[in-house]
């Protein structure tokens, strides 16, 4: 199909009107700076065009709704005056129908319609043609007053930020489905059957811009991005939905705020549960790998997310291929980077170990920093029974730390939890790193594990576990090892076996 422009930009007039006299109006800001960006991700100058005058009944409309069914892209400026509009919505209808004669409303995982949202609108009085498609909010609303600013310069620079974030985006994906349509070369991969896709759940809205922060990304990484289109809110079609994304993708991504999100029709759980149940479920099929992310500092009011949260955290699925990271940002693209590039990547058989080291055991002890002086003389006889002591890193780039983590946690032969100044959940999270150590590449039997039972000093923080509270601690996947009467190396003695190959050790517990 020859096309003759790039898009066409469907308005009601009445969102064209300058709010300040002598100024341009808002689609037709729109329609420049569009113009501009995609001009520059192009290389060329795009042919973007609009009706600047409606038309009607007018001469010219056949002539118009002849150019529209001849663009390449349909750009909706959804309005509550859009959705009123017997022409606008003749214009939508006519690029639909044309489109599907084309070879289809969509190229790959991209639609040919963009649903640019200027004032919000019901979804359910959306035009039928648009309903599904994830839109383009051009608009914030105030948390204090629910008062809806649209993005505009004469709101002030914020607003004006804003507008060209989200404009960068629209250019993004138009630029894409232009390179697509005209057989250009794809940044994602030159075989569109070996395209990529990273499912990146939806959150609640205290999140929503990490969330587009973290797409953005993603797809100038060159991966699609599902889903591509608004999930249904009825809880079957929610799941068949979901489950036909994730079938496509080698990753999940879950943003977990401190909103209680929605919980669709007919389902008990929110959406933020469904989407990472059903991600666990992908996961036992192989090849997938599961990222959940919390804010660093979360301060969560609603008891249900409250619940949400603390399930996360001591989720004992949080195995080989998933992780939880309570991390700035930053660290959870740095995760998930390097995930996304090892997969691509051919794996490689493990280096054998130089026989000069073949022998040593490395034991990796992990413990809070205020317990440091109380582990020392632990330390000390493990260290003198000929194993190499490895202790945690309290200072440092918090990036670095974890790599230093993560690496302990794939070459150690034997790992011992102390179970100190800190409270079980702390605890029963460290057990969860050491199971997943597969998911950070280790290629050795599973460790040796231990726990730690050490009296400390009572504290006022809510961390602290009194010596009674701690001798009840039982586990099946590790054992545990009683101090709380002071040092006594003897009852180290079956985890030592265990480690080195010895005889002893038959035992569940050494208390």
């Amino acid at each position: 199909m020859r096309f003759e422009g790039d898009a066409f930009i469907s308005y009601a007039h009445m969102d064209n009107v300058e709010l300040i006299e002598g100024r341009k109006g808002w689609v037709a800001n729109l329609h420049r700076a569009l113009e501009v960006r995609l001009g520059q991700l192009l290389g060329k100058q795009p042919q973007i065009w609009r009706d600047p005058k409606l038309a009607g009944n007018d001469v010219l409309a056949d002539t118009l709704m002849e150019r529209v069914r001849r663009v390449v892209a349909m750009i909706s400026v959804i309005s509550p005056r859009y959705v009123k509009s017997e022409w606008t919505r003749k214009e939508l209808s006519e690029f639909y129908r044309a489109a599907e004669q084309q070879g289809g409303t969509q190229v790959r995982d991209k639609a040919r319609i963009f649903k640019v949202l200027k004032t919000p609108v019901p979804v359910d009085m959306h035009p039928p043609e648009v309903r599904s498609l994830l839109g383009y909010e051009f608009y914030k609303i105030d948390p204090e007053t629910g008062r809806v600013r649209e993005l505009d310069e004469v709101f002030g620079p914020e607003a004006q930020r804003e507008f060209w974030i989200r404009l960068d985006d629209l250019a993004h994906d138009l630029c894409c489905v232009l390179e697509m349509l005209e057989g250009e070369e794809q940044r994602s991969a030159t075989n569109p059957g070996e395209t990529r896709c990273v499912f990146l759940a939806e959150t609640s809205s205290d999140l929503r811009e990490q969330r587009e922060m973290i797409k953005r990304d993603l797809e100038q990484h060159g991966f699609t991005v599902l889903p591509a289109y608004t999930l249904p809110m009825i809880a079957t079609d929610l799941e068949a939905q979901i489950k036909n994304d994730l079938a496509r993708c080698v990753m999940s991504i879950h943003l977990v705020g401190k909103g209680y999100s929605i919980v669709p029709e007919g389902a008990v759980h929110s959406l933020v549960e469904i989407q990472n149940e059903l991600a666990i479920e992908r996961g036992t099929q192989g090849d997938f790998s599961r990222l959940l992310w919390i804010p660093v500092g979360l301060n969560v009011e609603d008891v249900r997310q409250r619940r949400v949260l603390d399930e996360l955290r001591m989720d004992p699925r949080l195995q080989e291929g998933a992780d939880l990271l309570e991390t700035p940002i930053e660290d959870l693209r740095t995760v998930y980077q390097g995930r996304l590039q090892s997969q691509t990547e051919p794996k490689r058989e493990a280096t054998p170990a130089r026989s000069s080291t073949a022998s040593v055991q490395r034991l990796y002890l992990m413990y809070d920093s205020r317990d440091q002086d109380a582990v020392a003389p632990y330390a000390d006889y493990l260290f003198e029974q000929k194993l190499e002591v490895i202790h945690p890193v309290f200072e440092g780039d918090e990036v670095e730390l974890r790599e230093y983590h993560e690496e302990n946690l794939r070459v150690c032969d034997g790992a011992l939890i102390f179970y100190g100044s800190v409270n079980e959940c702390w605890l029963r999270r460290k057990l969860r790193e050491i199971q997943k150590s597969a998911g950070f590449g280790r290629t050795k039997p599973p460790a040796t594990v231990g726990v730690v039972l050490i009296n400390t000093a009572p504290s006022s923080d809510d961390v602290w576990c009194p010596p009674a509270k701690k001798n009840q601690f039982r586990t099946h996947e590790a054992l545990v090892i009683s101090q709380l009467d002071g040092f006594s190396p003897t009852q180290f003695s079956s985890f030592l076996d265990r480690l080195t190959g010895g005889e002893g050790g038959r035992q569940p517990h050494a208390r």
